[in-house]
């Protein structure tokens, strides 16, 4: 038997994000026994890791994960040795595929040198954190076209924030929308009136957001709009998805607000497809994205959706999306939410697949790709 062509996937993790949840879908689409994933992750003590959200199912699935140190600029010279010795200890990879391209100008030129014979790199967002860490993020990602056999992107915009404008419009960057498992968030009543019950809801207007509680997904304003759709209706009830290091901030707004109580922080989940299906809208004020994954299961579960201009409309599969200005006062937002309610809410799957969101139909296109390195079928 031929033995399984090995991915190596570098990520800052695998816990429960936008860039882990896609390629796990990815994944789980691989006949294993000709393609198994690796995970390369970082953190800041490689002796002791703890485990993350998706360590149980790589393992379960066959996949392997490695430890680099987190880097931190001044470690430069560290990291590079660790990446170093790495790839000159594993010479089992066919792909390296780098999501994490604030450092893939170190790490793939590397991977190249000890051997690997294809390198991508996969641009996942479109913005960078404030202060010194986006400045360092982007001097790390400079000429970064050059240093990969190819360049992905999941969206033009999430292209040339990392690759330059040029590199997108010559098309140097191939552009590869973030798929999902359509099939699971397909609206079902049933199970939006068990998922109701189950949260202790009943006849309440449900807003729901799915995201990590940090500056990017643009929390305070989040919070800030349901404020003032309480202050038009009082049946309402605000979801929260995810976890995150500015989590207790955000429950702390809430309480100083007087609409904790109305807000249910529900954590991580590994089946948040079934939580859709409890919601009535669902509001994604994000500073920036690249193609946000979450984006595309609200509208697959035919959610009605309020989104910030600043993402990108290639997201956009369906007439459920409504752009809105995140420098305008968050009434404008509640006003617009509570016009919205009630609607007719309708299963979107054939429309899902039709504009290329299915993971299936990506899965055999990436198939090709890491078997003969083939990537026009993306």
């Amino acid at each position: 038997m031929t033995e399984a062509i090995r991915v190596l996937h570098v990520l800052g993790g695998v816990g429960l994000g936008g860039a882990e949840s896609r390629i796990m879908d990815l994944y789980r689409q691989m006949n294993r026994e000709e393609i198994q994933f690796d995970f390369l992750v970082h953190q800041n003590d490689t002796s002791v890791r703890k485990a993350q959200f998706y360590d149980e199912e790589i393992r379960q699935l066959g996949g392997r994960i490695y430890v680099l140190p987190k880097f931190k600029v001044y470690n430069y010279a560290a990291y590079r040795n660790a990446v170093q010795d790495f790839f000159a200890s594993h010479h089992e990879f066919r792909v390296v595929q780098g999501h994490m391209t604030s450092t893939a100008g170190i790490y793939l030129p590397i991977a190249k040198r000890f051997g690997v014979p294809v390198t991508v790199a996969h641009s996942r967002n479109a913005g960078v954190d404030k202060g010194l860490k986006g400045i360092a993020t982007k001097f790390f990602r400079r000429n970064l076209v050059e240093k990969a056999d190819y360049c992905f992107a999941c969206s033009r915009l999430a292209g040339t924030d990392v690759f330059g404008e040029e590199a997108v419009r010559s098309g140097k960057v191939k552009i590869i929308h973030n798929a999902i498992d359509v099939e699971k968030f397909r609206f079902d009543m049933v199970k939006r009136n068990e998922m109701r019950e189950r949260l202790g809801l009943k006849g309440e207007l449900v807003v729901g957001h799915v995201g990590r509680f940090n500056y990017q997904k643009n929390h305070p304003y989040l919070i800030d709009i349901f404020a003032k759709l309480c202050g038009i209706r009082q049946d309402v009830v605000l979801l929260l998805l995810g976890e995150g290091p500015d989590q207790e901030k955000i429950q702390e707004k809430c309480n100083v607000l007087g609409i904790g109580g109305k807000v249910k922080f529900l954590g991580n989940k590994k089946q948040p497809e079934d939580y859709y299906q409890a919601m009535d809208v669902f509001v994604l004020p994000s500073y920036y994205e690249g193609l946000p994954g979450v984006l595309v299961e609200a509208q697959a579960a035919g959610l009605k959706c309020f989104v910030s201009d600043t993402v990108t409309t290639e997201a956009t599969a369906t007439d459920l999306v409504t752009y809105f200005d995140i420098r305008k006062e968050p009434q404008v937002w509640a006003e617009a939410i509570a016009a919205a309610v009630p609607y007719e809410r309708i299963v979107t799957e054939g429309i899902m697949k039709a504009t290329g969101f299915d993971v299936a139909a990506q899965a055999a296109g990436y198939r090709m790709f890491y078997q003969k390195g083939d990537c026009s079928v993306l």
